[in-house]
């Protein structure tokens, strides 16, 4: 009885030449982040989870080290310089804008995912220097960015500190309860704290 024909793309030779980006390893690790925790972001564990031995790592890191400060980096570019610079790019008017970033935790399965990760990166954050570094400029940036868009609305320095810090303790807090009621609920305190936020003082 004749073997059965093996297919060619799952071969040893053909999987041999299989190279991962620098890319394929962060997104790797960060499942790994979000699923466990930093602990089992090692290398010896993500190149046996992507097939691959540890010196495929070694062509794209120096060593964990530097995966983890990469993984930092890449999280801070896209939940932050990304997110201002898509916004900016748009110019549209601040009130519009803050409306538009209250709604953020409201699209679907990308902000679950993006608010997995950033929960899984400030657990980290709690026991970590590098990683607490990098939270702690994300989190500045975000709220001087959201203060920015008050000040242009007429309120004071202040004022548009706190009401920024009070949009972004909304944000976070939407992402800890993400299960806490359903969409109509979600909707609903949006819009309440967006009338509170915008109202003028008198």
């Amino acid at each position: 009885m004749p073997k059965p024909r093996r297919d060619a793309a799952t071969t040893p030779k053909t999987a041999a030449k299989v190279q991962l980006t620098p890319e394929d390893w962060l997104r790797a690790a960060e499942q790994v982040l979000v699923d466990k925790s930093i602990d089992g972001v090692r290398v010896d564990a993500l190149s046996k989870d992507l097939g691959l031995t540890r010196g495929s790592f070694y062509w794209h890191f120096k060593d964990r080290d530097d995966l983890l400060r990469q993984l930092l980096q890449r999280w801070r570019d896209r939940a932050t310089e990304q997110i201002i610079d898509r916004f900016e790019r748009r110019n549209i008017k601040p009130r519009d804008l803050i409306r538009d970033l209250l709604k953020l935790p409201l699209h679907g399965e990308n902000a679950r995912k993006a608010a997995s990760t950033e929960l899984a990166i400030r657990a980290w954050a709690r026991r970590d220097e590098m990683a607490r570094h990098f939270v702690d400029e994300v989190d500045s940036k975000r709220q001087a960015y959201v203060a920015q868009c008050f000040s242009a609305l007429g309120f004071d320095i202040p004022e548009s500190r706190t009401r920024a810090f009070m949009l972004y303790a909304f944000l976070l807090a939407e992402s800890l309860l993400a299960e806490d009621g359903g969409q109509s609920q979600h909707e609903e305190r949006q819009q309440a704290l967006e009338s509170m936020l915008l109202r003028k003082l008198d």
